[in-house]
């Protein structure tokens, strides 16, 4: 019985994929040293710092970096945010049905809550776990977990859904149920290739399942 749906945020109901692209670009312009977007969206699901990190000098500069790209962020958030079809709908109808719902992201809580609220989706979250909730992040299983204890539920009780292997591997470390969604970044191969327990391609396919 599911009592409990958890999903990532980015590349899974919202299409944020050419913000992050383009705050990548402006926080590396000029610099010899800088990921292509391909590298970059590969990593898109685990932490931001860790991202930036792989092309900078020092940590002085990851912080230099981290703040050019939530300048660029914060400023054109709405123009290139958009949901995903059928996100909104099956999210109410879901929150309709009584499950309880959490959001596992690697954004920071006030992003994702800004996204979620720009959609028009919020209220129906019961928790936000983000990159400030939790020592430990994705692919490492503790959001998961937290985000289980938040809901009170069992992992035996809770779907994981998410567009990136990231998001698989936390998962299955948790022992929760997962499904992969191949409107993100991640090809229906990669993520297949990660052993979710169901692959969907549309949101409305999600409820099936369920």
């Amino acid at each position: 019985m599911t009592r409990a749906v958890l999903f990532d945020l980015d590349g899974t109901l919202v299409d944020t994929i050419a913000l992050i692209v383009e705050a990548m670009e402006f926080a590396y312009e000029g610099r010899p040293l800088r990921p292509t977007r391909a590298e970059w969206e590969a990593l898109i699901g685990t932490p931001l710092d860790a991202m930036l990190r792989r092309w900078a000098t020092d940590d002085v500069d990851v912080e230099a970096l981290r703040a050019r790209y939530r300048e660029y962020q914060w400023a054109h958030h709405d123009r290139l945010t958009r949901v995903y079809p059928g996100v909104v709908d099956t999210v109410r109808m879901l929150h309709a049905r009584g499950l309880a719902l959490g959001i596992v992201t690697s954004k920071i809580e006030p992003s994702a809550r800004t996204s979620l609220r720009f959609v028009g989706i919020e209220e129906c979250f019961t928790v936000v776990v983000g990159l400030d909730s939790t020592v430990k992040h994705k692919p490492d299983p503790e959001p998961v977990q937290f985000a289980l204890a938040a809901l009170g539920v069992a992992a035996s009780e809770a779907v994981f859904v998410g567009d990136s292997t990231h998001d698989i591997a936390a998962g299955r470390a948790a022992g929760v149920r997962t499904i992969g969604v191949t409107w993100g970044p991640y090809t229906r191969e990669v993520l297949a290739a990660a052993e979710p327990d169901a692959i969907i391609d549309a949101m409305p396919e999600l409820l099936p399942l369920l």
